[in-house]
């Protein structure tokens, strides 16, 4: 039996239960190419002041999740730095947005798999701003194969150095720059508990990333540097039409209890909690935030 498609007419958009057939030939995939593009604003948000002038890191903010956090960040009075790799087009999109909150937004092109690359990245976010508060480690890659026999040595290493090592090399490179109060939000899976066949790289790197969320959160508590992370279920980005067929899209989401994938503005109130004065007494935390699936954190 399929799940039910739960009613979306709370929501301030209509949010489709499937999409059209699509594929992407190449990752990152791009967001104006997706076919609807995915919802990363929510016009009924209410913001509350409760990031006034501070200044989060997002990376992988061009697009998918990252876009709709970088904007939630802003409503809530934060400066945006955006990483991402090779979508200009997306990024300048997420920097508009961010600016149409009356916020600034500094958009950097690096590719974070280099340890070099994420201390550059921090350097520029500093010369622009006063500081830095928020690290949003967010940025990901998938590669779908049947078989760990079909998984290459360089697929492997592609998969851990940008899922897991790009967190590592970033939370470096920031914390020295971090003092009490401020807060790292890393983005793992529901892949991470629940495991999946044909993503076996992706999912160990997100289970990896949960390890180091709560052995980090250990190590900087007495700093008053809080860790959490947050774990989506499928999510509308475009990540899923560059990682699978055009089939597979089609029927993407409909496999948890509410029937269908999140858009990407429905996670971001997590990362905003998270790194807000409300989640105060939390670290070494995973939210789940996954449509309906049993997960055991």
């Amino acid at each position: 039996m399929e799940p039910q498609i739960i009613s979306t007419y709370r929501y301030p958009v209509d949010i489709p239960p499937v999409f059209p057939a699509q594929h992407q030939p190449s990752q990152p995939g791009r967001e104006s190419a997706m076919m609807p593009e995915p919802v990363y604003d929510n016009p009924r948000y209410c913001a509350a002041n409760k990031l006034l002038d501070r200044v989060v890191l997002v990376t992988g903010g061009d697009s998918g999740i990252g876009r709709a956090v970088s904007i939630a960040m802003a409503k809530e009075g934060a400066d945006v730095v955006i990483v991402y790799v090779t979508e200009g087009q997306d990024a300048e999109t997420t920097q508009k947005a961010v600016e149409n909150m009356g916020r600034r937004c500094l958009a950097l092109r690096g590719d974070l798999r280099s340890e070099e690359a994420a201390r550059q990245v921090v350097a520029q976010a500093l010369a622009e701003f006063s500081g830095l508060d928020v690290l949003v480690n967010n940025a990901g890659v998938q590669f779908p194969q049947n078989s760990v026999e079909d998984i290459s040595t360089e697929q492997l290493n592609q998969t851990f150095e940008t899922n897991i090592m790009s967190y590592f090399h970033m939370a470096r490179a920031a914390l020295p720059h971090m003092s009490a109060g401020a807060a790292i939000i890393n983005t793992t899976s529901v892949t991470a508990y629940e495991g999946h066949e044909t993503l076996i790289d992706y999912s160990s790197t997100k289970g990896a990333i949960v390890s180091m969320t709560r052995s980090l959160a250990l190590s900087l508590a007495s700093r008053g540097i809080r860790v959490n992370a947050v774990a989506p279920g499928p999510t509308w980005t475009p990540l899923i039409p560059a990682s699978f067929s055009a089939e597979e899209v089609a029927q993407f989401g409909r496999n948890v209890p509410l029937g269908r994938a999140a858009q990407p503005f429905e996670l971001a109130p997590a990362y905003v909690f998270l790194a807000c004065e409300d989640s105060a007494y939390m670290t070494g935390q995973v939210l789940h935030v996954n449509g309906g699936r049993s997960t055991e954190s």
